[in-house]
């Protein structure tokens, strides 16, 4: 979470469903790569520096931070690079936001907008760990932002051009 119409109450409100799903679940372990902005360290840092099963981690860099994506189960964010990036490893995103600018993602089912209040993000965080189906259902849709396969359809393409 680096946004800061989450800074303050909202990510606390997160924060309090995290330590919920963890009460929950005793199998689930949380990595929180946390944002340089001040605000968003002190909060993380001052609730979680010496917490059971969250590992706070600087901000990864990008074959690190695909490779976590890619072993993790689900993620939670407010980010808008995530929210396309993860359906390609089919991993379920739910979007810590009120409103995105990539609403292909929730169209499709791949993304799901629950904002940031407790309940909520709570609700839907376990329904993605019990629910294999639901689960299933978001993990395994096709990305709405695309394939993977541009490059090699652009070059494809250029081939047939005599210049």
């Amino acid at each position: 979470m680096h946004r800061r119409e989450n800074f303050g109450e909202p990510m606390n409100n997160v924060c309090d469903a995290i330590d919920e799903i963890l009460k929950k679940h005793p199998d689930v372990e949380v990595l929180f790569p946390v944002h340089p902005n001040p605000q968003v360290r002190e909060l993380i840092h001052g609730r979680w520096a010496n917490a059971d099963r969250i590992t706070l981690a600087e901000p990864l860099d990008y074959v690190d931070f695909i490779q976590a994506m890619a072993s993790c189960y689900f993620i939670m964010s407010d980010s808008g690079g995530i929210q396309e990036e993860a359906p390609s490893l089919n991993k379920p995103v739910l979007v810590l936001r009120a409103e995105t600018e990539r609403m292909e993602g929730v169209t499709a089912g791949v993304t799901a907008l629950v904002g940031t209040e407790t309940k909520t993000v709570f609700a839907a965080a376990d329904r993605l760990l019990n629910d294999e189906g639901f689960y299933a259902a978001m993990a395994e849709k096709p990305n709405p932002y695309g394939d993977g396969k541009a490059s090699s359809r652009i070059t494809d393409h250029l081939k047939t051009y005599h210049f």
